[in-house]
């Protein structure tokens, strides 16, 4: 069991690690590019997340600056119950002990999930993938160099250079007492770590996010939202891979072939349903299988429903449980999507790429979640905790 340390040495800690991340830019830059000419650049999205450029390093430090000012989500009070014979019952926040998270190409997670296991009083065990080894490295000497300048172990923040099958065996006969492992990326990772791994594991990764226009959308607002959550950056979970567009919408086919038009502009390649296929001569999926895939990549697939009801339906058929969004000016109808669709984020009328920690004021994530147990979402610094009774009593026996 690791000894709490205070709030104001973890604080001390990651206040330095801000100023090491900037004293060290260029430093960190330099190896970034080691790694990026080491990668073979077969998949594009992996090379967006790899990449570290100033705008990257801003948000490290950001990060940095945001937890240390954070309050501490180490014994908070979450129940207090006087019992009649006197005892005093208290609940409160604890830490887990040792995180264990595995990922692929963000040297940034290296220093994101590293700073948000260590505020909420945890060590943390970084598993990178080998594309990001070198800049993992460089950013972990620095959360060293921080930890020894505040006379703390470096143990609290530990990177284990180990390859498929070393992992594996870590998995299944952990040389350290692990209690959480968070896998962050794609689902072979995720189905590797489940099948693996001997303790909790929260599932973090999959998007296939969805968008349905309702008959009441205000097409501009449609127009912009899906242009934004497919073309900004398509490496990410929150992006979006699914347009469902209501039959009942006046004029559906000159909406559907500006949204075609638009969309190929960014070069995107868009696929069709049957009517979608017919309307706009986009070439037809071959198979509803297609309705599951996750792209991450410049590829989108748009199909017509008939009712609020239908589309409710097929999003919860297909979609990876993480975000949806309806665009309608009918805000009923919003309720009852939002209700009635089952993702960790549900939007009315706003792009699906804000399910991301920071922007929903956490502070940053750790992942996230599409799990239910035992958070859901961005899992940001209050959620990196389990919890302790604490029993007060004066000799009382049952």
């Amino acid at each position: 069991m690791n000894t709490l340390l205070s709030i104001e040495k973890r604080n001390a800690v990651l206040s330095r690690m801000a100023e090491l991340l900037e004293q060290e830019r260029d430093n960190i830059k330099t190896v970034n590019q080691q790694d990026l000419n080491n990668y073979s650049g077969e998949d594009l999205a992996m090379e967006k997340r790899l990449l570290v450029d100033d705008a990257k390093i801003d948000g490290m430090i950001l990060s940095m600056q945001q937890l240390a000012s954070q309050e501490d989500p180490v014994g908070v009070e979450r129940f207090n119950f006087d019992h009649e014979n006197g005892l005093k019952i208290i609940n409160k926040t604890a830490a887990f002990g040792t995180i264990m998270i595995i990922y692929e190409s963000r040297p940034d997670v290296t220093v994101e999930a590293g700073g948000i296991a260590f505020k909420s009083g945890n060590k943390i065990l970084l598993k990178g993938g080998k594309e990001s080894l070198l800049s993992n490295l460089k950013i972990v000497s620095l959360w060293h160099q921080a930890l020894e300048e505040n006379n703390i172990a470096k143990d609290w923040v530990e990177y284990l250079n180990y390859n498929r099958e070393e992992t594996q065996a870590f998995l299944e006969k952990p040389t350290q007492k692990i209690d959480l492992i968070v896998p962050r990326g794609g689902e072979q990772l995720i189905a590797f770590t489940k099948r693996h791994a001997t303790c909790p594991v929260i599932v973090s990764g999959r998007g296939n996010n969805f968008v349905y226009v309702n008959k009441e959308a205000d097409l501009q607002k449609a127009l912009d939202i899906i242009i934004n959550g497919k073309t900004t950056n398509i490496g990410v979970c929150n992006a979006l891979d699914k347009v469902l567009i209501d039959s009942n919408l006046e004029n559906w086919q000159e909406f559907a072939t500006n949204l075609v038009a638009e969309l190929q502009k960014y070069k995107v390649e868009v696929l069709g349903d049957e009517n979608i296929s017919k309307a706009t001569n986009v070439p037809q999926i071959e198979s509803d299988l297609i309705w599951y895939e996750e792209f991450l990549n410049y590829k989108i697939v748009i199909g017509i429903v008939d009712s609020n009801e239908e589309a409710i339906a097929k999003i919860n058929q297909y979609c990876g449980g993480h975000s949806a969004s309806i665009i309608t000016e009918n805000n009923a109808i919003a309720l009852q999507f939002m209700e009635q669709v089952d993702c960790a984020a549900v939007y009315q009328n706003a792009s699906t790429r804000f399910t991301d920690g920071g922007q929903f004021g956490l502070g940053g994530e750790l992942a996230i979640s599409t799990d239910k147990l035992h958070q859901r979402g961005p899992i940001g610094l209050q959620h990196l905790v389990t919890n302790k009774w604490y029993i007060y009593g004066n000799g009382q026996i049952r």
